[in-house]
């Protein structure tokens, strides 16, 4: 795993057991991210100089922000996905989606950056939050649901609150229980068919991340293969079945976004999910009241 130094700005890796304490950033994807190769650039030419080098990119402040706000909670590392993964390197890449969740799940806290709130919107109202970008991406569901603790920031990075203040809020946005949202009940409690209706109003900017962002909230590890498009959805739906008993998974929408010769009962996207946050598990030894 590759971290910030939040003092230093170096990028140091750890593995297992060392590494450290950490914060991590949720946000979406702007013009101007920082990415890895600029990082390094940026930590070299600083070094040399012996004065930080801040590029004129909206990314790259975003990151500062979050780094001294990491300070400020007496955390020395901060994780990005912007400029923590090598992208290009496949291994590395495959690597990372199969372990965001848990990196996710295992930070000290979570900084959510939500730009599309400025500063007179403190507290954010419920339209407010619901117009945030953020909320319409694949990859923040797990963003929201795996850390314990998530703290949502406005553009000029005030603070909104955490996950547990808008617990409420957040549940009529995402439709999401909030006990799930506060991690009162864990989430693999819900129905298969409950976690996909999650997600099926989102969005990915490649159609084989609506599944890869699904990963760890549906407890499964798979290889990335982009350019297969919604096949991607299928092959997450049959690693599912090797290892879960939860039929509601077949209980999906058969409407007018499937293609008329689908045959397979295996959903063809996760929006026909939609309607199926009511699906419960069904349990064989329920015990007595």
């Amino acid at each position: 795993m590759r971290l910030i130094n939040a003092h230093t700005l170096a990028l140091e890796e750890f593995f297992g057991a060392s590494i450290p304490k950490y914060a991590i950033l949720s946000h979406t994807w702007g013009s101007e991210e920082i990415l890895l190769t600029d990082w390094t650039e940026i930590e070299a030419s600083s070094k040399e100089l012996g004065v930080e080098l801040a590029p004129a990119k909206a990314g790259y402040a975003k990151i500062k922000h979050a780094l001294n706000q990491a300070i400020r909670d007496g955390l020395a590392y901060l994780w990005v996905d912007t400029n923590c993964i090598d992208k290009p390197n496949w291994s590395e890449l495959a690597e990372a989606i199969n372990s965001m969740f848990a990196w996710y799940r295992d930070a000290v806290v979570c900084y959510t950056y939500l730009e599309d709130i400025n500063e007179f919107s403190i507290p954010p109202t419920k339209q407010e939050l619901q117009s945030c970008r953020w909320f319409t991406r694949g990859w923040t569901l797990q963003e929201l649901l795996a850390p314990d603790k998530v703290n949502f920031y406005s553009g000029d990075w005030t603070f909104l609150g955490s996950k547990n203040d808008l617990a409420d809020t957040i549940k009529d946005i995402t439709g999401i229980p909030k006990s799930f949202i506060t991690g009162r009940h864990s989430i693999y409690k819900a129905s298969l068919a409950q976690r996909m209706s999650w997600v099926a109003r989102r969005i990915t900017t490649r159609p084989e991340d609506i599944a890869y962002c699904m990963l760890g909230i549906l407890d499964v590890n798979m290889p990335l293969i982009y350019g297969e498009g919604y096949k991607a959805f299928i092959r997450l739906q049959e690693e599912i079945i090797k290892s879960s008993a939860d039929e509601s998974l077949f209980c999906w929408t058969f409407d007018n976004t499937v293609p008329m010769d689908w045959v397979s009962v295996l959903a063809p996207s996760p929006i026909v999910f939609r309607d199926s946050s009511n699906f419960e598990p069904y349990r064989l030894f329920r015990g007595r009241k």
